[in-house]
């Protein structure tokens, strides 16, 4: 006979995972990785601006303005100690310059955010265009 039983007929559990099947989805897998992941690969095309050889650039460009806020909530304007009211003075009076300076602000690290988004408010509703930010420390 071509099939035949053990003897005794009680069946015992199989106690192996039959593997197969789980080795024929990761194959299948496995080649849908890699017919897909070339076609994931595409160009985004960018237009960027083409420099306009004609402008010249300012021979005299403004001094940037170094705005430090420190850890306390102080202000200081080029290296001046400043109150809100006169930030916001100050901040009005350069946003009507032409060419308009750079405002750079350089937060303590330690500085409540409320206090740098107050200035930032400030900026902006003075009509600052030019706002940056600098990474170095110099107070606390």
């Amino acid at each position: 006979m071509a099939f035949s039983s053990k003897s005794g007929g009680s069946s015992s559990p199989m106690s192996e995972i039959n593997v197969t099947p789980l080795v024929d989805v990761m194959l299948v897998l496995l080649i849908i990785f890699m017919i897909t992941a070339p076609l994931l690969t595409h160009r985004i095309r960018i237009d960027l601006p083409q420099p306009n050889r004609n402008v010249q650039p300012p021979l005299n460009p403004p001094e940037p303005i170094k705005l430090q806020i420190r850890a306390d909530g102080s202000i200081f304007w080029n290296s001046l100690p400043v109150t809100i009211s006169e930030l916001k003075a100050q901040l009005a009076v350069t946003a009507v310059k032409k060419p308009q300076p750079e405002l750079q602000i350089n937060a303590s690290p330690n500085v409540e955010y409320q206090n740098v988004a107050a200035v930032l408010a400030d900026a902006k509703r003075a009509g600052l265009e030019k706002i940056g930010f600098e990474n170095t420390d110099q107070g606390g």
